[in-house]
């Protein structure tokens, strides 16, 4: 991966097209940590979901965050991803069940500091 310092702040270089990643503009790397954090939890929640052999579709991913804003560089706090998906009712507490897997399968999750909190929640549609 390549950062390069363009006109309008740092891009990370993409053969697709570059990756503005400066706030107001385009995504904070703070907010592509966060997105990182969704779509690796949501990979693997997709997976267990499967390997738990659960018909289900996964509507869309919702990812919201708090920062520490007591410390200097106002860190993460806390993740929560939720999770809308269409499950049939009888797998709806098997589906929920395997939330308690994400976080030990995710490397994005495992790689965070311990002191950031991630709360995974599905909502069945």
């Amino acid at each position: 991966m390549e950062l390069i310092s363009g006109e309008k702040g740092f891009e990370l270089v993409h053969e697709r097209g570059n990756w503005l990643l400066k706030k107001d503009i385009g995504f904070s790397p703070v907010e592509l940590l966060v997105a990182s954090i969704g779509a690796c939890g949501a990979y693997v929640y997709e997976k267990i979901l499967t390997n738990s052999h659960i018909d289900f579709t996964i509507e869309k991913v919702d990812i919201s965050y708090e920062r520490a804003e007591d410390k200097q560089a106002k860190p993460l706090s806390r993740v929560a991803i939720n999770f809308s998906i269409h499950v049939s009712e009888e797998a709806q507490g098997k589906a929920e069940r395997a939330l308690k897997l994400i976080g030990k399968n995710c490397p994005v999750i495992q790689s965070l500091d311990p002191e950031i909190v991630v709360v995974e929640n599905v909502i069945f549609v």
